[in-house]
């Protein structure tokens, strides 16, 4: 057993981060980022800008937080609705489908993202980036290297490392 905690001690990010990495785009709507996220089955990403600079970090949580904020919040939809009555007392049905009113929501990743980044190297502990989610109360760290993204450790990768022990 105390060889096993050793050999623990002695593991690096290197050893247990993901080097497939996938990243959503700080220009993605709300919708292209829960389909992003919903295919990969994953709960957040890192944000890229367009020149593939790391920016942020977006999650579930985000999205959720996002969605609570325009239920308790008036504004634009009910903008639209006073205008869309108005325009139902106006016009007739026929001319009314033609029009093919949508609502795009005009929020996007950028605009939910959480901007502070945890990252650390692929020499750091893995003693220390369990010290870091846990203080962070976060999900994942990003790994990099030169500023550049070159991994990720997630709270599963850790629960790996805890049930080989």
């Amino acid at each position: 057993m105390s060889d096993t905690r050793e050999s623990v001690r002695n593991m690096t990010v290197s050893d247990v981060m993901q080097r497939e990495i996938l990243a959503v785009d700080a220009g993605w709507s709300l919708e292209e980022l829960a389909d992003f996220l919903v295919d990969n089955s994953i709960s957040g990403a890192p944000v890229v800008a367009e020149d593939d600079e790391l920016v942020g970090v977006v999650s579930l949580t985000d999205i959720v937080r996002q969605n609570r904020l325009q239920e308790h919040g008036s504004g634009a939809q009910d903008m639209h609705d006073v205008y869309l009555f108005e325009l139902d007392r106006q016009m007739g049905k026929d001319e009314l489908r033609e029009l093919h009113i949508q609502y795009e929501t005009p929020v996007m990743v950028r605009d939910i993202m959480t901007p502070m980044i945890f990252s650390v190297s692929e020499d750091t502990s893995v003693q220390e980036v369990a010290e870091t989610m846990l203080k962070g109360r976060i999900h994942r760290v990003f790994v990099t290297s030169e500023n550049r993204l070159t991994g990720i450790v997630t709270a599963l990768d850790m629960l790996k490392v805890i049930r080989n022990i």
